[in-house]
């Protein structure tokens, strides 16, 4: 897998090359560029872009001292399309939200469109369930407990976590191999707790989300019916924050919405990338207007 040394350390990633519509995938906690697997082949003639972030599933260390908070690594994904020389970006986030803080720190020049695919906003930085890697890490040796108890089938699959953010069902071997390299490699521990630990207050949170609506470009939200983790409410309040925004409810389906629904989320994604894509000299597309809800077919 190549990499791209930036500023904050190194930044392994996929890249499918091709002359189409760029779009960077983001995953969450602690997840890598894997949890798009089933996406990425659904998406022919896109040049598709899937970072592997410092959220605790990478396996190259960041630089000792490198920011990891939320706006940290949002300033790293930045940095990341900064070393790319990305521009148009289509930036899909799903599970993590902080790409939006690119939107608060003026980094939006790259990016033509975002795609929220259930993740945090407002302030849900961190999602109820994922609090306790926020306590863990306050807590000397909390984090080294936490990792051992994620080697229990158990505490793994349980519903009110990693159990839960599918509807058919996280591989239990893919979960173990998130979990591995903060388990095996202190560094990658010591950046894991850098972020678990690096959110803003509350009151920052919200303070931060009203200065999304500064973003004028094409939104596109798809929320899960199912979700455990990201309130329902938050799907109509980022299409009203947003100015010019669409919001897609997907049934049968739980945060890990690439995993549930491949094939419609390729669909919308696809949809949207080629609608905001720019040429010189022609008008940006207007997509049509979808149902608000969309069953399984």
């Amino acid at each position: 897998m190549p990499f791209v040394e930036l500023e904050a350390g190194p930044l392994a990633y996929e890249d499918t090359g091709g002359d189409g519509p760029v779009i960077v995938l983001c995953h969450g906690v602690p997840m890598d560029h894997r949890v798009w697997r089933k996406v990425v082949p659904l998406l022919p003639g896109m040049r598709i872009i899937a970072p592997t972030l410092p959220l605790g599933g990478h396996r190259l260390p960041m630089r000792p001292g490198a920011d990891l908070s939320q706006r940290g690594v949002a300033g790293i994904l930045g940095d990341f399309l900064d070393a790319l020389d990305l521009d148009d970006v289509t930036l899909v986030l799903n599970d993590w939200g902080g790409g939006q803080f690119l939107i608060n720190d003026g980094r939006t020049d790259r990016i033509g469109g975002l795609v929220l695919v259930a993740c945090e906003a407002f302030d849900n930085f961190p999602p109820g369930p994922a609090k306790i890697m926020n306590i863990a890490g306050r807590i000397p040796g909390g984090f080294s407990l936490l990792l051992r108890l994620m080697g229990l089938r158990v505490f793994r699959q349980m519903k009110r976590g990693y159990g839960g953010m599918s509807v058919v069902g996280l591989s239990d071997e893919l979960i173990i191999d998130w979990f591995r390299p903060a388990m095996a490699d202190r560094r990658i521990r010591r950046d894991f707790i850098a972020f678990a630990t690096g959110n803003p207050s509350r009151a920052e949170l919200l303070r931060l989300s009203q200065q999304w609506r500064s973003f004028t470009k094409p939104v596109l939200i798809v929320w899960a019916a199912e979700d455990r983790l990201m309130p329902a409410v938050h799907g109509p309040r980022l299409e009203a924050l947003y100015p010019d925004s669409r919001l897609e409810v997907i049934e049968d389906a739980a945060t890990l919405v690439a995993e549930d629904r491949p094939e419609l989320l390729a669909e919308l994604i696809a949809d949207f990338a080629s609608a905001n894509v720019r040429f010189p000299g022609r008008p940006r597309a207007q997509p049509d207007v979808a149902p608000a809800r969309r069953p399984r077919r």
